[in-house]
């Protein structure tokens, strides 16, 4: 039986999207593929509003990209802000990667405040700071236009951003907030298969890149960039999810991306309501909570796995907690295609099981 997926990722993918996986094979170097690239660039830029900068696609997971930021836009010293276990990942592949780093730690659940990122800013010690701006694990939106208008005090400070679990979820617009890389995978509010991420990157990114060395290869957004104006990319791409990204790139811009917005958020508030009136917590600090997922705090202590169980034998699924707040957490994920019918449908499900 197919399990309708309310987790954090993968997400439910639409039927018009999994046909558009299915395209018949073309060259990556012929016009048929660069008609593709640009199609998908085209939709993202119009999403974004950005006139300037450029969009790349990689052939990875996101953290391919989160890597990518690490080793092109530092060569001093990154402050590496958390508030759940993804944005941590951030700190642990900065030291993989030979550079030096500080974290800024806050507790899970609670926000990076722009005033903290200010005072350490202040240092002089930092040419990048890495922030998430939905995390995951805690289901937390972090404040970053408040974030960015602090760093534009910094000339010589980069702003990468960790939208995993936002864009395509939220209006984000990195060009007016002057977030120099901010970067996303697919397959959450896309509502496509993993195997693709996708990222905004700044002209100033770009030349901040031209006095780092060893940025390495794959990952190196000037080969990116070198091919992208041509609309290609450096190694074969994923041809197959880059014309359904083309696709769904379109049906956003047919549905409105405001109204998508929109639609995403009067979901998150009627899963949040849901939960409050069950007798659950809200887990993040209140006015930071995230729109495309809750993180549910099990003050009730109900059995998640068994939950889990009787939902699979009905047709759905819903994820668990995530790192130390496993076992105290569950988390309900509504972006992309899922729409209020569905969630509604799900969650109706839960009380017949629960009662």
């Amino acid at each position: 039986m197919h399990k309708k997926l309310f987790i954090p990722g993968p997400v439910e993918v639409h039927p018009d999207l999994l046909k558009a996986c299915s395209i018949p094979m073309v060259s990556h170097r012929a016009k048929d593929y660069e008609v593709i690239h640009a199609k998908a660039v085209g939709g993202l830029r119009s999403m974004f509003d950005a006139k300037k900068g450029d969009i790349l696609l990689f052939t990875s997971s996101s953290t391919g990209a989160m890597e990518a930021a690490i080793r092109c836009l530092s060569k001093k010293r990154i402050l590496s802000c958390s508030c759940g276990a993804f944005s941590e990942r951030w700190f642990e592949m900065a030291a993989e990667n030979g550079k030096e780093a500080d974290p800024y730690a806050a507790a899970w659940g609670k926000p990076n405040l722009p005033e903290e990122i200010d005072r350490r800013l202040a240092t002089g010690k930092y040419d990048l700071v890495t922030v998430v701006y939905n995390e995951t694990s805690v289901g937390l939106l972090n404040p970053v236009p408040a974030i960015a208008e602090v760093v534009k005090k910094y000339p010589d400070v980069m702003f990468a951003v960790d939208a995993v679990s936002a864009m395509a979820g939220i209006k984000i617009e990195p060009e007016k907030l002057g977030v120099d890389m901010i970067l996303a995978g697919v397959q959450k509010a896309f509502g496509l298969p993993p195997g693709l991420a996708v990222a905004y990157v700044s002209d100033r990114a770009f030349e901040r890149a031209k006095t780092v060395p060893a940025r390495g290869h794959y990952f190196d957004i000037l080969q990116l960039k070198k091919y992208s104006e041509k609309n290609q990319t450096p190694e074969t791409p994923v041809i197959s999810l880059v014309y359904a990204l083309s696709v769904a790139m379109e049906r956003m811009q047919q549905e409105g991306f405001d109204a998508r917005y929109a639609k995403t958020l009067e979901m998150a508030k009627h899963c949040r309501a849901w939960a409050v009136e069950r007798g659950y917590g809200i887990f993040p600090e209140k006015g930071y909570e995230s729109v495309t997922l809750t993180c549910i705090h099990n003050t009730k202590k109900t059995d998640i796995r068994k939950l889990n169980d009787e939902l699979g034998k009905r047709g759905y699924i819903i994820s668990d907690g995530y790192g130390k707040i496993k076992d105290s957490t569950f988390r309900i994920a509504h972006m992309a295609d899922i729409t209020m019918s569905d969630l509604k449908e799900l969650l109706s499900t839960i009380d017949s099981i629960l009662t």
